[in-house]
């Protein structure tokens, strides 16, 4: 079986771009914003638990999806096809 490498990279970052501005829109919720930096905030420039914040982490994370989801689609197929 051979994955779709546009409609998985375009799932995974769906799933992650919204899965990180949801739990952001969580964190606000309950704990209130913050500027502070987070450790996820480390690796997405200008990530913070803000309403602003969450929108950054969110293209973010779209974009880590769609790069991640098509890395591994790819070589899921290449290995799928030599066995």
């Amino acid at each position: 079986m051979k994955l779709n490498v546009k409609a998985f990279a375009i799932a995974v970052a769906l799933v992650w771009g919204l899965g990180i501005f949801m739990g952001t829109w969580w964190i606000i919720l309950f704990d209130g914003a913050s500027s502070d930096m987070t450790s996820l905030g480390q690796i997405y420039r200008g990530f913070t638990i803000t309403p602003l914040g969450s929108v950054i982490g969110m293209l973010w994370g779209l974009v880590d999806g769609l790069i991640g989801g098509a890395i591994f689609a790819w070589l899921y197929n290449l290995i799928a096809a030599r066995t």
